[in-house]
């Protein structure tokens, strides 16, 4: 087996065996990719040894984060193990290497403030679509409902980038209140919409149904010409409109989809949600992935003894002052 055969059967494996989606299986496959490029294409799949994956991994040592060095030594332990099981190898090589010790970062949410104001930074808008002679101002009204509906579906429900652009409009079930959601691994979940962002869909979905499109993407790109069918919004693009609304709304940061996820579990956490009605919501397979929200939220209450309570406050800080400091209830 050549490494072009091994990489499609290992391709193969991870989208119908593994059902994962496929923004993973790209980035496993690019990993053994670069592992092959490095190595040389004629050492064959079963004559590499484990030398050659410390070469390689030591070759990336000063221009990768261990973040990152540890997914790409997953993603060929991944496909090595495969490759055992498959008998085309007797032994896998990375056995041995240690996975790369990864510095404990939590999770940076964005306080209920800064989301507001990312949310309604373009909130005076007209619902109905402009006249069709008009085609800049049509596009200018289409572009900013659809944003808006976005940016409050993301943060009301805390789903990723990847389902969020994944959604079609059958998914969405305003009357019920609810929307269908396809997690990774292929699990469908069932996600409530607040108020507000059933409110911005219904916006979004108002023009569509007057253009005749609801039977298309829920999100769609609006960088189409006229006679061309629309096409769904791509993960990068929803990214982009993120990033360019923060900026907009001199948030001052780095704000991007699994932010508004972050800040949807530490907002829902601060106000006394179940920390497994939680792990149900975001859709995580294990309770431990969900429990690092719990540290955040402890710091943040650390955060607002330090400012409230008389015993932690620095002389001369006024009690009434420390208290209009305090962050706003979530809605």
């Amino acid at each position: 087996m050549n490494w072009s055969q091994a990489i499609d059967g290992f391709g193969q494996h991870l989208g119908i065996e593994r059902a994962l989606s496929p923004n993973t299986r790209r980035a496993y496959e690019s990993d053994v990719r670069q592992l092959t490029v490095h190595t040389g294409a004629d050492i064959a799949p079963a004559k590499l040894d484990a030398d050659h994956v410390r070469a390689w991994l030591a070759s990336l040592h000063r221009r990768r984060s261990p973040a990152t060095m540890g997914r790409k030594l997953a993603s060929v332990r991944c496909f090595f193990r495969w490759m055992v099981r498959e008998d085309v190898r007797q032994d896998d090589p990375t056995a041995g290497i240690p996975m790369p010790k990864l510095e404990k970062r939590l999770p940076r949410p964005l306080s209920v403030d800064d989301c507001e104001q990312l949310i309604t930074r373009d909130e005076r808008v007209s619902r109905q679509p402009a006249p069709e002679g008009r085609k800049r101002a049509r596009r200018m009204v289409w572009m900013t409902l659809r944003d808006r509906a976005l940016v409050e579906l993301l943060y009301g429900t805390g789903i990723r980038v990847g389902e969020l652009v994944a959604l079609d409009v059958r998914d969405l079930e305003l009357r019920a209140q609810e929307i269908r959601v396809m997690g990774k691994g292929g699990k469908e979940r069932v996600v409530p919409i607040p108020e507000r962002a059933r409110e911005a869909l219904a916006a979004w979905l108002d023009v569509r149904r007057h253009a005749g499109l609801m039977s298309e993407p829920l999100f769609i790109s609006l960088r189409v010409r006229r006679e061309e069918k629309p096409r769904r919004l791509a993960a990068r693009e929803a990214r982009r409109i993120l990033g360019e609304r923060a900026r907009r709304a001199d948030l001052g940061e780095h704000v991007h989809p699994h932010r508004l996820r972050h800040s949807y579990a530490t907002h829902l956490l601060d106000m006394g949600a179940d920390l497994r009605e939680i792990q149900e919501l975001l859709g995580h397979a294990s309770l431990s992935t969900t429990q690092k929200y719990t540290a955040v939220s402890v710091e943040h209450l650390r955060e607002v003894y330090d400012r409230a309570h008389p015993r932690a406050r620095e002389e001369g800080v006024d009690a009434a002052n420390a208290s209009k400091q305090l962050p706003p209830k979530v809605r």
